[in-house]
């Protein structure tokens, strides 16, 4: 059932797609402005359930690609995801039905609310990672057969263009270097499909998800209750599983660069309390993608690894890291849709370069309780 989303709801929605997005997909702050910006002069915006989209009616999701950090200082104009549909719309010859995001991370989650609130469309409840990837062939959409390309890319300048591939995998290759030359960061539509196949290979509910989340941590933070503890019953709840306290300490290092249209780097945490003694090393390629004690993973992709602010339980991006916070790290277990075999072969660990086959959240710290 349709849902119209309002300025509170966006601001919950911040707080849980940061959660969600594993550190990565951009800026939750910035993206939450442009919404309620948008809000104020055309709306609600409707928020639809992947069911209510017409079998044969086309949507097309929007995003942001590229380093996050670039962001902070390469503001957008507010305009360009919406022009970057539009590429694909005048390309099909047809309107889009809705809108819907890639990844449900950061600005990532908010950027398609702006889009349907500029176009006059809805947004679609789901999303094509259920946290946030740093490369555009991590979709369940291309995981489930849905091609990406034509894809359509613009800038800030209104550099754009159209661009079309044989496969995903050159979708990514071809458009990360066509984003790095646009100033490190384009806006993007890709993945246009129907309506039968956003029902096939979408993660449902994920948006509403969000903002459940982030109300139960704002929630927590107002009536002085432990955040983490709202955090996990919300998880425990979904499609997702239990939230799982990885780590709890002070941030003694961040390593931190932007190299080849992505952030690149690592924190190191010193525990305390029950930690004390250990460190918590978390390697991140825009998302947090593993995080050990020791030489023992305690968390790897797909599944989701997040820091919050130990006081608040307020989210933090991995471009928001900084010495001497002290911080929570949270681990959340991905929905199954994301632990096919033919899905760890796009984003499992190996992926990345870690000589590690996945292991599931939850069996690492079912092993760990049982040792105890």
């Amino acid at each position: 059932m349709a849902t119209w989303i309002g300025e509170e709801e966006i601001e919950d929605l911040a707080i849980g797609a940061a959660i969600l997005g594993t550190g990565g997909g951009g800026d939750p702050y910035l993206g939450k402005l442009m919404v309620q910006k948008s809000i104020r002069k055309n709306g609600p915006i409707k928020l639809i359930d992947p069911s209510e989209v017409p079998d044969e009616e086309l949507v097309i999701p929007t995003a942001m690609m590229g380093a996050p950090t670039i962001m902070i200082e390469k503001i957008p104009n507010g305009d360009e995801a919406l022009k970057s549909m539009q590429l694909l719309e005048n390309h099909f010859g047809k309107k889009a039905f809705a809108t819907m995001p890639i990844e449900c991370g950061g600005l990532n989650s908010t950027i398609p609310f702006v889009v349907a609130s500029e176009a006059g469309i809805p947004i679609v409840d789901g999303d094509g990672m259920g946290r946030a990837f740093p490369e555009l062939q991590m979709e369940t959409f291309n995981i489930y057969g849905v091609k990406g390309t034509p894809m359509g890319l613009y800038n800030e300048r209104g550099d754009h263009c159209v661009l079309d591939t044989l496969d995903n995998d050159m979708l990514e290759y071809i458009s990360r270097g066509i984003a790095v030359r646009m100033g490190g960061v384009a806006h993007i539509a890709d993945y246009a499909m129907t309506g039968s196949e956003v029902k096939r290979t979408a993660i449902p509910n994920t948006i509403s998800l969000c903002i459940q989340l982030g109300k139960a941590v704002r929630t927590a933070q107002e009536q002085k209750t432990d955040p983490i503890k709202a955090i996990q019953q919300v998880t425990k709840e979904s499609i997702y599983g239990e939230a799982i306290v990885l780590f709890k300490g002070k941030i003694i290092d961040v390593e931190r660069r932007s190299t080849d249209g992505f952030v690149r780097g690592k924190t190191v945490i010193e525990g305390f309390d029950e930690f004390d003694g250990k460190h918590l090393h978390v390697d991140f390629q825009n998302e947090n993608l593993i995080a050990k004690i020791g030489s023992q993973p305690v968390a790897m992709v797909p599944d989701l690894i997040s820091f919050l602010d130990l006081e608040t339980g307020s989210p933090i991006t991995t471009e928001g890291l900084k010495y001497g916070f002290r911080v929570l790290c949270l681990g959340i277990p991905t929905p199954p849709i994301m632990r096919s075999e033919a899905a760890l072969e796009v984003w499992g660990p190996r992926y990345f370069g870690y000589e590690y086959d996945y292991q599931r959240l939850e069996d690492i710290h079912k092993r760990k309780e049982s040792v105890r």
